[in-house]
């Protein structure tokens, strides 16, 4: 059962503790999203990890027939889509086969708020959020790995004691700035819609499907 006065750790960590190529990649997506540390990076691969777990689950019983994996499967494609991994609508649990950490990563609460124009960098979008000056529903929120929904998205502001809330403070973000993260998420937005297009036909060519089958 475990002693209750120490909390279990709710990621894995990697098996061998020196990969070149494993290590380079987590270097980058912790330079990417601005992230603390790598511990970061393993806990959005666990999240994914689980994820795809599920969904490999479900449709083994599906496949079998069971009428409750069919309620289970819709709460799972329908919490993907409140934490803004999947779209509302016409996602399946093949769709989150595809998922990787940074469709979490960029979910986290300081991603949101750089993307959202509110800080002019990652690092001071983590920095805001740690010294209170967020709030999101009303509330202080001062973890800048909280995964933000779709429903609390829009409901994130500077705190009103902040002094980011006056337009003339000399840390916010200008409009040009708001304009290049605006148009840097687009790019990234096309980038994986373009990635996710080649994956399928490369799954359409490996089962035999071609233009022509269509």
């Amino acid at each position: 059962m475990g002693d209750p006065k120490f909390a279990r750790r709710s990621y894995d960590t990697p098996s061998h503790p020196w990969q070149g190529e494993r290590i380079k990649a987590e270097v980058e997506l912790v330079n990417r999203y601005g992230l603390k540390n790598k511990t970061e990076v393993w806990k959005a691969q666990s999240a994914i990890r689980a994820f795809r777990g599920q969904s490999r689950e479900l449709q083994a019983r599906l496949r079998g027939g069971e009428a409750q994996a069919r309620i289970e499967a819709d709460a799972l494609i329908a919490k993907c889509g409140r934490i803004g991994l999947l779209p509302l609508d016409g996602a399946d649990l093949n769709d989150i086969l595809v998922l990787n950490e940074e469709h979490i990563l960029g979910r986290r609460l300081q991603t949101i708020v750089y993307e959202k124009g509110m800080a002019s960098t990652l690092r001071q979008a983590r920095q805001m959020i740690v010294h209170g000056h967020i709030f999101m529903n009303g509330h202080k929120v001062t973890v800048p790995g909280y995964i933000v929904t779709r429903k609390e998205e829009g409901s994130i502001q500077y705190s009103p004691a902040s002094p980011f809330t006056d337009d003339m403070h000399p840390m916010r973000v200008s409009a040009s700035q708001a304009d290049q993260v605006a148009a840097v998420k687009a790019e990234k937005a096309l980038k994986r819609a373009e990635k996710k297009i080649e994956e399928a036909k490369a799954d359409a060519e490996d089962a035999g499907i071609t233009m022509e089958d269509e």
